[in-house]
């Protein structure tokens, strides 16, 4: 009855870690594996106008959706501007507004993105256009230039290119030539060719689009054409008939209307500046998933502060290595001083590394095991036996690590951080075993903690382990249910298994 207690509670521990890990990776998109940086980029949009006296209305046009990017943050520095956000169709508008302004005014909309999967983009579905009418002199020219496409394409997608292609050729016929007139401007080439799509009842926008290049200042919006197929919309560089957007590009806005107005003031101008910054990526993916499910990851170790991180970075991992020595002992059946010494032993040796810290261990242990046989013979009690031993410890870790200043070995200062009671218990223990057992035995149990602070140091410096313990705490229900399933186990260990390897091969 008993044994289906505990396996019931571990399984319903094993699928609440699994459903919970499941969530993060699947729907909050948290990374599996430990990348190192991610690239995070920064806009801002400064507007400058000088104002008229009196009151002031400033209209900027903003992203609504960024496709292929995710959108980490945003803030707007205003001053004494009310600020009103508003939704129009695809795009957004914010609006500032003041009671009296004069004079040169600027205003920041800033926003920070890391490129990531393409949210689900919502669009429209387009109507088509109406027909066209040109001007007298243009009729001409647009009906043979698209009776000519026409013939050299198969679908929506093979006209516009073939289009693109005629409108924009360097050795242009009289038509071409004549339809390029009046559109100097990159604005108006776009709405010119969206006029001449509207001829072949296509339906067809404009996008605006910020190239992000790091370091760029004075950026300006660089106008794009879209083209619907029927399906979807399909993206043409209005210069060079390519389809698709350029990398680390963003649409802005989209349509023809006026990126920023201002009622009550003049000489209005929007600058764009972009740079671009690596951060951990764990970190970004947190505050990413926090704009998906704020309340999950309200309760994030990332929301902790940055020195109490640290702290739990090394802590979750403890879990890892108490599960490692319930194997190695339940199991395997290797002996060790204390049960959860080896643990804090690994976790000094982060400091001074695997190699040196053996070494060190090995010099404290043996020479506080010397002295600590020389206090038996003065037949001290317990408790001033044990402080004894613990200031005996504190005195050779000042020793050593005097000595290997001076000899220039600047790793064996990292003794300072071993866990000093620790190892006045472990000198007192590996005594009274060598007393009642002899030296063989506690040789055997000082090589098996070693051996454990070896695995035990392994484990809990895997960059994979630490980043999944870290991003994905809930692990540790795993950790205990499994704990608790080896708590069960009434069998023979391995090293019993070899000791009575002949019984058995008789058998």
């Amino acid at each position: 009855m008993k044994n289906l207690h505990v396996k019931l509670l571990a399984l319903i521990l094993i699928v609440l870690s699994a459903t919970i890990t499941f969530y993060k990776v699947t729907e909050l998109k948290l990374p599996l594996m430990p990348v190192e940086e991610a690239d995070l980029w920064t806009v801002e949009a400064k507007v400058t106008y000088k104002a008229s006296p009196g009151p002031s209305k400033v209209t900027l046009l903003l992203p609504k959706q960024v496709p292929g990017f995710i959108l980490l943050d945003e803030n707007f520095v205003s001053g004494r501007y009310g600020l009103t956000l508003e939704d129009n169709d695809l795009n957004r508008i914010g609006q500032w507004a003041v009671r009296r302004s004069k004079g040169e005014q600027t205003l920041y909309y800033r926003m920070q993105l890391i490129p990531g999967e393409k949210e689900k983009f919502k669009d429209k579905t387009p109507t088509y256009p109406q027909p066209v009418e040109y001007p007298e002199i243009m009729r001409t020219a647009v009906t043979v230039l698209l009776e000519e496409v026409r013939s050299k394409s198969a679908d929506i997608k093979t006209f516009a290119h073939e289009l693109l292609i005629r409108l924009n050729e360097p050795n242009a016929d009289d038509n071409i030539k004549l339809l390029r007139t009046e559109a100097t401007t990159p604005r108006a080439w776009v709405q010119r060719e969206i006029s001449i799509l509207q001829g072949a009842n296509i339906p067809s926008r404009q996008v605006n689009l910020l190239v992000l290049t790091d370091g760029a200042r004075h950026s300006k919006l660089v106008p794009w054409l879209q083209v619907h197929n029927g399906q979807r919309w399909l993206a043409f560089n209005p210069k060079t008939a390519e389809s698709g957007f350029p990398a680390n590009a963003i649409i802005w806005y989209y349509g023809d209307a006026p990126l920023l107005s201002v009622i009550g003031g003049k000489s209005e101008k929007v600058d764009f500046s972009v740079y671009k910054q690596s951060q951990g990526m764990a970190a970004l993916t947190q505050q990413r998933a926090g704009k998906i499910n704020p309340k999950i990851m309200g309760f994030s170790l990332f929301n902790l502060p940055v020195q109490t991180q640290n702290v739990y970075r090394i802590l979750v991992m403890v879990p890892l290595g108490a599960l490692l020595i319930v194997v190695l002992r339940n199991i395997v059946g290797l002996k060790t001083f204390g049960t959860f010494m080896p643990i804090l032993i690994g976790m000094a040796f982060r400091e001074t590394e695997l190699l040196w810290g053996l070494f060190l261990f090995s010099v404290l242990i043996a020479l506080g095991l010397m002295i600590r046989f020389y206090l038996e013979y003065l037949r001290l009690l317990l408790v001033p036996r044990l402080a004894a031993v613990l200031i005996i410890v504190i005195i050779l870790m000042t020793l050593l690590s005097l000595l290997t200043h001076k000899l220039g070995i600047d790793r064996g200062l990292s003794i300072a951080l071993f866990p000093m009671v620790i190892i006045a218990m472990t000198i007192e223990r590996m005594s009274l075993v060598w007393e009642e057992h002899g030296p063989s035995e506690a040789l055997q149990q000082c090589a098996g903690s070693l051996l454990v602070a070896s695995f035990s140091f392994l484990i809990m410096t895997n960059a994979l382990l630490e980043h999944l313990m870290f991003v994905f705490p809930e692990l540790l229900f795993m950790l205990l249910a499994c704990t608790m399933l080896l708590g069960r186990y009434t069998g023979y260990r391995l090293s019993e298994l070899w000791r009575f390897r002949s019984v058995i091969l008789k058998g």
